[in-house]
C-alpha cells in the first residue's frame, strides 16, 4: 500500500521492486537478490562498505540492509556505491532496509521494512537503535509507519516464532502487511538454500491471502551468502 502524497519517483521505485518481488524464486536467493542483511549498524559483523562490496563482487542484482532500528548502514553502503563503484557490469540496486521488533497478537515477531523514506518523521521511533515499546511496538503500528513512509512491510521468516505461520501470517495480513519472507533457510546450511517444509507453508499462506514472497540470507556472519 503507498501513501498518496509519495512523489512518482518513489511510486516508480516501488513498482521495481514489487516487480523483482514477483519474480522470485528459491534459486534467487542468494546469487541474484538478498533482502535480509545485517552490518555492525545491529548486530552483524561486517561493516556497510565490506558487505555491499562482497555484493558487487558476487553480481548481486539487488539487496537491501535491514538493520535492526537502524538505515546507517544503507547510507554508508549508498555512499560506497557513489564514490568506488568502477566496475564494468550493472550497479547492483540498493533499496532502503530495517528489521523492526513488533508485537504480533502477542507475539514478538520481526518485521521488516523496504524501499521507505527514511527521512519521514514517522519512522524516527524505529530509528534510535533500539526495540520500540509500548503503542510504537505494536504491528500494526509498526505496518502503518511503513506504509506512511512510503514503503513496504514485510513478516519475517513467519516459520521462526512462539506461534505457528498459519497463525501469524493471518493475523499480520490483517493488519496490512505486504509480503511474508517465503525463502528463508531456518538453520544455516552451506550452501544456502530454503528450508522446503516451511517454504511451501508460507508460500501457500501468502498465497492464500495475497502477499509478496521475498528472500533473504538473514547474514549477520562475515559472508553474505548464508547466515553466520
Amino acid at each position: 500500500m503507498v501513501n498518496d502524497l509519495i512523489s512518482p519517483q518513489s511510486q516508480q521505485m516501488e513498482r521495481q521492486l514489487t516487480t523483482v518481488w514477483q519474480s522470485l524464486t528459491p534459486a534467487s536467493c542468494p546469487q541474484f537478490y538478498n533482502f535480509h542483511l545485517h552490518t555492525q549498524c545491529s548486530d552483524g559483523q561486517m561493516t556497510p562498505e565490506s558487505l555491499i562490496e562482497q555484493a558487487v563482487h558476487q553480481e548481486l542484482l539487488g539487496l537491501a540492509i535491514t538493520d535492526h532500528h537502524s538505515v546507517a548502514g544503507y547510507y554508508r553502503a549508498q555512499r560506497w556505491l557513489t564514490e568506488h563503484f568502477h566496475y564494468p557490469g550493472p550497479r547492483p540496486q540498493l533499496w532502503t532496509g530495517i528489521e523492526i521488533t513488533a508485537n504480533l497478537e502477542g507475539s514478538e515477531v520481526h518485521i521488516l521494512g523496504y524501499d521507505f523514506d527514511p527521512t519521514q518523521s514517522v519512522l524516527d521511533p524505529y530509528l534510535t537503535g533500539d526495540r520500540p515499546d509500548g503503542y510504537y511496538g505494536q504491528a500494526p503500528k509498526v505496518i502503518k509507519a511503513l506504509h506512511d513512509a512510503g514503503g513496504l512491510a514485510v513478516l519475517a521468516h513467519p516459520a521462526r516464532y512462539r506461534q505457528p505461520a498459519s497463525q501469524l501470517i493471518p493475523a499480520a495480513a490483517r493488519h496490512g502487511i505486504d509480503g511474508v519472507e517465503a525463502f528463508y533457510a531456518y538453520g544455516n546450511p552451506k550452501p544456502w538454500q530454503s528450508s522446503v517444509p516451511q517454504m511451501e507453508e508460507v508460500c501457500y499462506l501468502g498465497d492464500l491471502y495475497n502477499l509478496f514472497r521475498t528472500c533473504g540470507t538473514d547474514s549477520h556472519g562475515e559472508s553474505i551468502m548464508y547466515r553466520l
